[in-house]
């Protein structure tokens, strides 16, 4: 069956051509803009103290701002980071002022922390994100080398249980497979948008041009839907390899996995249309080519989108052993799609129904 090979082998060019010129952030330079790190932060205890530390390690930064904003936390979120940034005089620690209607919880909290800012580059982070000492000026000069108005720097995702090694790699499988990504560096087509709000970096005029972070108020999905509006409006903006910089676990069971995903896929591809189109994107390029390989049709198809998931892993930094398992990856992620949809309005993150 040849024609089950065509997309493969498209995906695996793709990867190819991706994997040799995805741009990482390595040259440094001082960098004297003002920037602002803004951080908004809900029950996560479990990170502040470390999550501080690595951002006040900042280095190459004339002059920068942290701002922290603790989203009304039910834990000792705010005891634990004012005692990390007791003796700082460049950190500020915000209250956040109840959720209004209409509100995403986290871009209510981004909201507020632009508000208070004051720098000419914002650099947004996830509590449970840690960057290196010189990922931010690392990242912004990558940004003003190539005259771009917003970076994302995709970190490095720790996979320690099953279920996270089945699922995380594919997120970035996903555009490192079907976007090119230096057409998309300089293009004005809010369809080939990525983004990854865990560690986003963007200059303060283009934010204001495009709406801010009211113009993605009830996006789930702020930090893509927010890529969308900065082309939409003329500025450009690229993901790019942040492993060697910046690394994140997002879960740590398949519980969290399945809230984490229930509560945003069936936001993720447009519609339900959308989805269903990419539900036979999963299976036309993760379940048939085991079906072909198992049933005698040929061992093509498999071979060249193992390829394609080898190249992510090597850029990744992530086991290139779990390449072999994407027709199972595959598969939960179908489930995940339909979880999302069948569990609609009775998500819950940070204690606040999705």
């Amino acid at each position: 069956m040849l024609w089950l090979t065509f997309l493969p082998a498209l995906l695996l060019l793709i990867s190819l051509i991706n994997f040799l010129t995805i741009r990482t952030p390595h040259a440094n330079s001082q960098i004297d803009e003002m920037v602002s790190i803004i951080v908004p932060l809900r029950n996560e205890a479990e990170n502040v103290a470390e999550l501080a530390r690595c951002l006040l390690a900042q280095t190459g930064l004339t002059n920068f701002e942290l701002i922290f904003l603790d989203d009304n936390s039910e834990d000792r979120s705010f005891e634990l980071l004012t005692a990390a940034a007791t003796g700082y005089s460049n950190v500020r620690i915000l209250h956040g002022a109840p959720l209004p209607p209409g509100w995403v919880g986290k871009v209510w909290a981004l909201h507020q922390l632009f508000e208070a800012s004051s720098g000419q580059i914002i650099v947004s982070i996830d509590a449970d994100v840690r960057i290196t000492e010189d990922a931010v000026s690392k990242s912004i000069t990558l940004m003003k080398a190539k005259a771009l108005d917003f970076l994302s720097p995709y970190p490095r995702q720790i996979a320690l249980t099953l279920g996270e090694r089945l699922i995380q790699p594919l997120l970035q499988w996903s555009w490192m497979s079907t976007l090119p990504l230096r057409v998309a560096e300089h293009a004005s087509f809010a369809s080939m948008a990525v983004a990854n709000g865990q560690f986003f970096l963007v200059r303060k005029t283009a934010l204001i041009t495009s709406g801010g972070y009211e113009s993605v108020k009830a996006a789930v999905l702020d930090d893509v839907f927010l890529a969308r509006a900065l082309l939409r409006t003329g500025s450009h903006g690229v993901v790019v390899n942040g492993a060697q910089i910046a690394t994140c676990r997002m879960y740590s069971s398949w519980s969290q996995i399945e809230a984490g995903y229930g509560k945003s896929l069936r936001h993720a591809f447009g519609s339900l249309i959308g989805s269903l189109f990419a539900i036979c994107f999963l299976f036309l390029t993760g379940i048939a080519p085991l079906i072909t390989l198992l049933t005698g049709g040929g061992w093509l198809a498999f071979a060249l989108i193992t390829g394609t998931r080898i190249f992510s892993a090597l850029r990744a930094r992530t086991r290139i052993i779990d390449s072999l398992f994407h027709p199972i990856s595959s598969t939960l992620l179908i489930y995940l799609i339909i979880y999302s949809y069948l569990m609609r309005g009775e998500i819950t993150w940070k204690g606040r129904a999705i």
